[in-house]
């Protein structure tokens, strides 16, 4: 279930930082913001999003705006994982996640 994401990354002039550009509007016309050790209250796209990043331990600030997203990240950031994650952030059926049947939902057989 769910589409890849097309992620291309583009140059930052800010040292520190990535930019990657999209095929999703994760935030419509609005900026969205996130700084690590925030409280992330919901989980709409661009919460996903952010803590998805941060997890990773890389990322200490994430900015979103419709399909752009930066980030200031460490030095020693896993850059293809990160890319990797955005691609796969609407994909369900990962490896190891069970696909569900008609039985799983109730359904007699």
């Amino acid at each position: 279930m769910g589409e890849p994401v097309t992620v291309v990354q583009k140059e930052s002039s800010r040292p520190g930082y990535l930019r990657f550009e999209t095929n999703r509007t994760f935030t419509g016309m609005g900026h969205e913001s996130y700084k690590r050790g925030d409280e992330i209250y919901t989980d709409r796209p661009p919460d996903l999003i952010a803590r998805a990043m941060f997890e990773t331990g890389d990322v200490e600030e994430v900015h979103l705006y419709a399909q752009a997203v930066t980030m200031k990240v460490a030095a020693n950031a896993d850059v293809p994982r990160i890319k990797k994650i955005l691609e796969d952030i609407h994909i369900y059926y990962l490896p190891g996640v069970e696909v569900p049947t008609p039985e799983s939902f109730g359904a007699e057989g």
